[in-house]
Order: structure tokens, then C-alpha cells, then sequence
């Protein structure tokens, strides 16, 4: 079995060389740039199976280069960053960042989020025959023609974990992307819409929940075990 290739744009030769050596002990193969120019061809070129990208970048930075990556492929994106007020300022820009990591950071917590995005974007979608969202209408579709309407919040709620299955969104990052008022919202709240959500998504007949709390973490979208609407 071949190895999987990261590429890894980092400026900071420290920090790469350790990141190279822990990817490869881990059994991934590597390759370094060290600015922003040429990383976009480079991408479309060899197609890595994943890309750590960090923000400060010379030559271009970090969200221009997702922003370009995302116009033509689906490679998962690992973003880096020191500033961690923009932590969420960079999710919610919808940069096409699968994740992201602050620095000072623990390698091999890196490495553990490479193996689980890794995981996670392998993972098959959810078929649009089976659920379909209508943004205009706030509706969610079933492949029985069946519909749900839902509140302007809970379409949101909805739509963002719709989009990545799989992946966990802790309470205080549904609160920064979904909610535009964040002053105004407690966790509490998010409970409260996710609740709705949920006896609201129940009447689509897909036989389980289609949101699911991880405890300690947040929520996640993920179809039932062999589910199947009729």
C-alpha cells in the first residue's frame, strides 16, 4: 500500500522539520514549501491526500490559497495559525479549511488530526437522493417526498454539519457560524435549537438521529447504521 503524501506549507523550518519527522514515523510521506507562491499548482499537479497550511505565509498567505485550492479540488485542508482570535473568524469565512490548529501546538496531536480528518473525508457521502436541503424554502428533503420546514437557525445548525459528516462542531463554534448575534446566545441555546432540530428531522423516517451529541465535545451529523428511507 502506497504512502499517503502530506504537503506541508510552513515558513517556519523548526516547526517543519519536527512535523516532517513525526508524519513520516507515522508512515506519511512529505513535502515541504516553504512560501505561498507555487503552492496551488503544486497542489493541482500531484494532488497530495492532505495539506497543512499555515496562515503567515510570504509570497501569498494561508487563505488566499485555501480560498484557490477549494475552487478545484476537495484535498482536506489543515489550517495553522499563531493568531488564535481567528481561529473561528477562519471557519466562519468558510474558507474550505477542514480543521485547524494553534500554535504553540503538540505534533503529536497534528498527527492524530491528520489521521482523523484523513479519516473523516474517506468517509461516503450522504447521497442527495436520500436528503436534499432547500436554502430558499429552510427545508430538508427525504427520498420519500417528505419534507421538514425549520427556523432560520435551525437550517443553519443543520447545513453546517450537513456539510462535513462526521466532524464535531463544539457549542462555541456553532455559536460563532451559525448564530449573527453571538453576544445574545448562551450553550444553553444551542441545546435548546438542537432539540428542535432533532424532533423536527425525526418526521423524514430515516429511523434514528441525525444528530448526535459527543459527550464532552459538541454535536456531529452522521446517518444511522444501515439506514434507509423509504
Amino acid at each position: 500500500m502506497s504512502q499517503q503524501q502530506v504537503l506541508i506549507v510552513q515558513d517556519e523550518r523548526d516547526i517543519s522539520a519536527i512535523v516532517e519527522t513525526y508524519l513520516q514515523a507515522a508512515d506519511f510521506s512529505t513535502h515541504l514549501m516553504e512560501q505561498g507562491r507555487g503552492v496551488v499548482e503544486w497542489v493541482r499537479l500531484h494532488q497530495p491526500a492532505m495539506v497543512l497550511l499555515d496562515l503567515m505565509l510570504p509570497g501569498r498567505d494561508g487563505l488566499t490559497l485555501c480560498r484557490e485550492i477549494r475552487a478545484f479540488s476537495s484535498v482536506p485542508i489543515i489550517m495553522i495559525t499563531a493568531k488564535a482570535e481567528e481561529v473561528d473568524r477562519l471557519v466562519g469565512l468558510e474558507t474550505g479549511a477542514d480543521d485547524y490548529l494553534c500554535k504553540p501546538f503538540s505534533v503529536r496531536e497534528l498527527v492524530a488530526r491528520v489521521k482523523t480528518v484523513l479519516r473523516r473525508s474517506s468517509a461516503p457521502a450522504v447521497p442527495e437522493e436520500m436528503l436534499r436541503l432547500d436554502a430558499g424554502r429552510l427545508r430538508v428533503y427525504s427520498s420519500n417526498g417528505s419534507h421538514v420546514e425549520l427556523s432560520a437557525v435551525e437550517f443553519g445548525l443543520f447545513a453546517l454539519m450537513f456539510k462535513h459528516p462526521g466532524r464535531i462542531y463544539s457549542r462555541s463554534q456553532i455559536i460563532d457560524l451559525v448564530y449573527r448575534d453571538q453576544h445574545l446566545v448562551s450553550e444553553r441555546t444551542v441545546d435548546s435549537h438542537v432539540r428542535n432540530l432533532r424532533r423536527k428531522l425525526d418526521a423524514l423516517g430515516v429511523g434514528g438521529d441525525l444528530i448526535h451529541a459527543v459527550y464532552g465535545a459538541g454535536y456531529k451529523f452522521e446517518l444511522p447504521p444501515d439506514s434507509q428511507i423509504d
